[in-house]
């Protein structure tokens, strides 16, 4: 039998097969599917609102992801992100890290993913020249929500894993007390890790590494001297407690011949706008919203937005992104608990857990409750009811007012009205100055802005005897405060009208205060929603002696409260005098 001849150019088959098998086409390697890091997923999480977060703390994930995309990885660009270095960074505090306290005492400090998206940041970001990109990081967030002790791991990595030989690092403060609280916790963290044990020392308040010539003390603006300063890091703690910004200067100034310095600023929210910290919340409130544009700025601030009830879980777990872990519902829920039923600890606790700015320290009054007193009335029908009147004169530059309180009318309901004056060519000045509406106030009738740049107090004094007198006939006696008044108000005797002294002590004022206090709560007051006294009212911080009597804390107020004093003292002299037979009934009403 004869096989039929192959074809050209075929090929015999391999022994044992059949026919001939095609070689199969290689495939491409697999190429690794990227891991989303933690950060990364955080400010997704965020920015898609799958995370609860503060406005401000959504505005800084948008930010990130924002540049990410726009700049991304690769070298070049204005900015880049070093994935690799900020992973260096965040795998580096379990690493040499340990906590010392309560339930995590001995175990690695494990970045929860937005301490994760803060620390990455700082140190991921770079320049062209590979420094880093921020240069200042604005920290903001409640109470027991970790500050101090990231704040210390920063300062630890920048004193001995940063690269920068001499390097000077400063824990500080305006007292050398809460200066060393970041300090010390930096030096149990020494303390407790092998690894930072056998390359940084503890001398006292200080930690070094001998090898770089780089140490870490604890700072104050009460130390001695501040110069020869060269800082390359620098760990300013609550700073909402700096009153002016020499200590910040200061250091900012001395840090300028560093390479790649970190100023690190961490607080919670403070009381009054009178501060560096207020300026530095509101410069990262404008960074974040893009009218400022500084790429060397990073600001995180967690809190409740404006219009959440802070009486409310869901804001709680908003303002607080440690929540669960180093702060416990259950403590949040006690401590809202009593801010409701101690008015006077409502500020603080909005402060201190909820990260809100306040405008005084300690809340007096309830300003809910002063707020549901509001109505609008017609002044006119007060015109038959007897009533006194406060006034406590500023000084000429500043508000002046006048307070009238009515007798209770068939309702039982004690209204008041509040007057005041400001001179009208220093008002847009004084606008920018306090961050205060005086001019839109002053459109609306609220406040009179008088002629020249001083309040002439005859001015005053002309209103009350000839305006208010014939407008409300029945004006019993003004109260006034005799400091820098005594010649005022001899003349105002003499335009027909009784005055009073009310001096402004605790036995004066304490029975005052609590009458008003019981008006507001029990919803016997009526003020007809006059911005100027809300504000005032909103402003006043009380003081309390040892046996419990309250006054107004002049000393103590950021803001403005002349109107709310007025207010207090009306309400002594009505106290004074509501008992005694109306002067009118032996007098008649005097024709003016």
């Amino acid at each position: 039998m004869t096989r039929p001849a192959r074809g050209k150019g075929t090929r015999k088959p391999a022994k044992g097969t059949r026919k001939a098998v095609k070689a199969a086409p290689r495939k491409a390697p697999a190429v690794p599917r990227r891991v989303v890091p933690a950060w990364e997923s955080y400010a997704e999480a965020v920015a898609t609102e799958r995370e609860p977060a503060s406005r401000f703390v959504r505005l800084a994930a948008e930010r990130f992801l924002g540049e990410l995309s726009r700049w991304g990885t690769k070298p070049g660009r204005a900015y880049r992100f070093d994935e690799a270095e900020a992973s260096r960074v965040v795998r580096a505090f379990p690493a040499l890290f340990r906590h010392h306290k309560g339930e995590w005492a001995g175990r690695a400090f494990e970045l929860e993913a937005w301490q994760q998206f803060l620390v990455a940041q700082v140190f991921g970001w770079r320049a062209k020249d590979g420094r880093r990109r921020f240069r200042k990081a604005y920290v903001e967030v409640p109470r027991k929500n970790g500050k101090s002790q990231i704040a210390a791991g920063v300062g630890l990595l920048l004193l001995c894993a940063d690269g920068e030989p001499g390097a000077e690092v400063y824990s500080a403060a305006t007292k050398r007390d809460q200066a060393l609280l970041v300090h010390d916790e930096a030096t149990r963290m020494v303390k407790s890790s092998p690894a930072l044990a056998r390359r940084v020392g503890a001398f006292r308040h200080n930690l070094h590494v001998t090898a770089t010539h780089s140490k870490f003390e604890p700072l104050s603006a009460d130390f001695n001297t501040l110069d020869g300063l060269n800082p390359h890091g620098v760990i300013v703690d609550e700073l909402h407690a700096h009153r002016s910004r020499d200590l910040l200067d200061v250091l900012e100034t001395a840090m300028g011949a560093r390479r790649q310095p970190l100023l690190f600023l961490i607080t919670t929210a403070g009381h009054g706008r009178a501060s560096v910290c207020w300026e530095l919340h509101e410069y990262g409130r404008q960074v974040l919203e893009g009218t400022v544009e500084d790429p060397s700025f990073l600001a995180y601030i967690a809190g409740a937005d404006a219009g959440d009830d802070w009486t409310e879980p869901a804001t709680w777990r908003k303002a607080n992104p440690n929540l669960g872990v180093s702060i416990k519902l259950d403590f949040l829920r006690r401590e809202c608990k009593r801010a409701q039923e101690i008015p006077a600890y409502q500020n603080a606790f909005r402060r201190l857990y909820l990260n809100q700015w306040t405008t005084q320290e300690t809340r007096w009054l309830d300003m809910a409750k002063w707020r549901e007193c509001g109505a609008e009335f017609d002044p006119e029908y007060l015109s038959e009811l007897r009533c006194w009147a406060g006034v406590d004169l500023s000084t000429t530059t500043d508000i002046s007012s006048c307070a009238l309180v009515f007798e209770p009318d068939d309702e039982d309901l004690v209204h008041v009205l509040s007057f005041s004056w400001i001179p009208g060519d220093n008002i847009a000045a004084r606008v920018r100055r306090d961050r205060v509406p005086y001019d839109a106030w002053s459109r609306d009738g609220h406040l009179t802005a008088t002629d020249g740049n001083v309040i002439d107090h005859d001015y005053i004094r002309h209103t009350i005897a000839q305006d208010l007198k014939a407008a409300f006939p029945y004006l019993e006696v003004v109260g006034y405060d005799p400091w820098n008044a005594t010649k005022w108000a001899i003349d105002l005797e003499g335009d027909g009208v009784p005055v009073v002294q009310i001096r402004q002590g605790y036995k004066t004022m304490s029975p005052a205060c609590k009458e008003l206090e019981r008006l507001v709560l029990g919803g016997y007051l009526r003020h007809n929603n006059n911005p100027v006294l809300t504000w005032a009212m909103d402003n006043v911080m009380i003081t309390q002696d040892p046996a419990g009597n309250i006054k107004p804390a002049k000393a103590k107020a950021t803001e403005r409260i002349d109107p709310a004093v007025d207010l207090i003292t009306a309400i002594a002299t009505m106290l004074e005098f509501r008992d005694e037979p109306s002067i009118y009934e032996s007098r008649g009403i005097l024709t003016l």
